[in-house]
């Protein structure tokens, strides 16, 4: 097996550094597309031969040195007892959604019995798999606000209302999330996940007394919950270089950084127990080849003989990306590494 992930994410890698991309089936693979004129998003994350299909597509096209597990933040609602569908052009939908303290007080005890084709989907990948499968979840603050608001959109007016009108009532939602999610992580550890990334997607909309309030505690949580079980945990939290420190506190085994900031400025804060991954700006992939060539260059050469690093974005794959961008991102970072040491002299 390729071990080199792992190996990164514990500060250990002596090569070229991994490569894996956030939201790899994405929508930018012609045989994914190909893949989702057949079957619906619900058909293909609960299906364990289509999941397991979809997982392997971009290690088998593109060559990225890990797989993410094809599934979504949203899932663990149903372990809440709650529906769930998702619609083209605008996510995941949850139903019955979350208007009251009464419907979170009356929630029933999470189960994973919904969730076994997840399972099933990780011990069909595990057997056949040559690259550490990566497991990942959604923060509570994050999952809470799809279970909250009616429409699609970047500020999340309805949960931030909550937040300031009712937040002992917002802290039992976050309570039962974290909970259950704690379950789901159990299930995908004791399947054969190899690391779990926590995907605090929305944690951007808050001032930052609401995210050490209503994010990070639960978010850490997660964290520290997947590390008790022996697996390296990654933190993704939008705007993750204005919290840096924040996040490095409470000592992740690896952060995903956003473009915001250098990488190499990122290590200087965090210091070298933590494994950074990052942080190419996905835009940077509509641009000709040789410019996303010399980038990537760039940020090898800034990040050269650190151990601890692995290649990503610093955000998940645009679906109107062409795949032959991703394709040569990969391959570039795979054959241009070898030649940092010479572009760091």
């Amino acid at each position: 097996m390729n071990n080199k992930f792992l190996d990164a994410l514990r500060g250990q890698n002596q090569g070229p550094p991994p490569v894996w991309l956030m939201r790899q089936a994405g929508r930018y693979l012609p045989s994914y597309q190909a893949l989702r004129k057949k079957h619906s998003l619900y058909d293909l994350f609960f299906t364990p031969e289509l999941a397991r299909q979809a997982t392997l597509l971009p290690v088998d096209e593109i060559g990225v040195d890990a797989a993410i597990l094809f599934s979504d933040i949203t899932v663990i609602v149903k372990a809440l007892g709650l529906s769930l569908d998702f619609k083209e052009g605008f996510g995941p939908v949850v139903e019955l959604r979350i208007e009251s303290a009464s419907q979170i007080d009356n929630l029933p005890s999470p189960s994973m019995e919904s969730l076994e084709p997840i399972a099933e989907t990780i011990r069909l990948l595990r057997r056949e798999l040559q690259v550490p499968l990566i497991g990942f979840c959604g923060g509570p603050f994050t999952v809470a606000s799809y279970m909250i608001e009616r429409k699609g959109g970047s500020d999340l007016p309805l949960i931030k209302r909550w937040l300031y009108c009712d937040p002992m009532s917002l802290h039992r939602l976050l309570r039962r999330l974290t909970d259950a999610t704690k379950m789901y992580l159990d299930l995908q550890i004791d399947n054969g996940a190899q690391a779990i990334q926590v995907f605090d997607s929305w944690a951007h909309v808050l001032t930052q007394p609401d995210l050490q309030t209503f994010c990070l505690p639960y978010h850490r949580e997660l964290i520290e919950h997947v590390q008790q079980r022996g697996v390296p945990a990654i933190s993704f939290m939008r705007s993750s270089c204005l919290h840096i420190r924040e996040i490095a506190a409470f000592k992740p085994d690896a952060i995903s950084c956003d473009w915001q900031q250098p990488l190499a400025t990122m290590r200087q804060i965090v210091g070298p127990e933590i494994a950074l991954q990052g942080n190419l700006d996905p835009d940077l992939l509509f641009a000709p080849l040789e410019v996303i060539e010399a980038k990537v260059r760039e940020l090898l050469a800034s990040m050269d003989s650190d151990p601890g690093f692995i290649v990503n974005l610093g955000h998940g794959v645009k679906p109107d990306i062409p795949w032959q961008s991703v394709r040569h991102l990969v391959r570039t970072v795979q054959e241009e590494a070898n030649a940092v040491s010479i572009l760091s002299i």
